[in-house]
């Protein structure tokens, strides 16, 4: 029996919030390196926010480089409606967009993590903390390639 190798598109990501200062560039650093360390290639993220800052909230930085993640080179972007469109999972962080504003097909996780924008470092750290849990359950309930790959075939 020949079976199909062609492969399917890569599985798009998004973690949105506001500015793209805090919840979301915490949930992307998180699930980067999920999907490295269980070897999901299948796994494109994506990161932005609404209205983007001028950079990532500095006490966000510190936490997360004491865990062990590195946004020191990062920035706030701008992520666009039609780019959210073409996603396959959006996880809203907190922010201006509802499940409401996104098409039918895009499966939205409405999270609503408070805004790290003036919490001290154990209020960031105790959110990072909820976002990596979820992050974690996230990346392992998603699909793999080959699963994605099966439902094509039979649809």
């Amino acid at each position: 029996m020949a079976h199909n190798t062609d492969s399917v598109d890569p599985l798009r990501l998004a973690f949105v919030c506001v500015e793209n200062a805090g919840r979301s560039q915490i949930a992307a650093a998180i699930a980067e390196t999920q999907v490295r360390v269980q070897d999901r290639t299948d796994i494109e993220i994506l990161s932005g926010g609404m209205d983007p800052a001028e950079e990532i909230y500095p006490a966000v930085i510190d936490v997360m480089q004491e865990k062990g993640y590195d946004l020191s080179t990062r920035t706030p972007t701008q992520i666009s409606r039609e780019t959210l469109e073409e996603c396959d999972v959006v996880a809203l962080m907190g922010c201006s967009l509802s499940v409401d504003d996104l098409p039918v097909g895009v499966v939205v996780h409405d999270w609503g993590f408070i805004d790290p924008a003036d919490a001290d470092v154990e209020s960031v750290w105790a959110i990072s903390t909820e976002i990596e849990q979820r992050v974690i359950e996230l990346i392992a309930d998603l699909p793999t390639e080959a699963e994605r790959q099966n439902h094509t075939q039979i649809q």
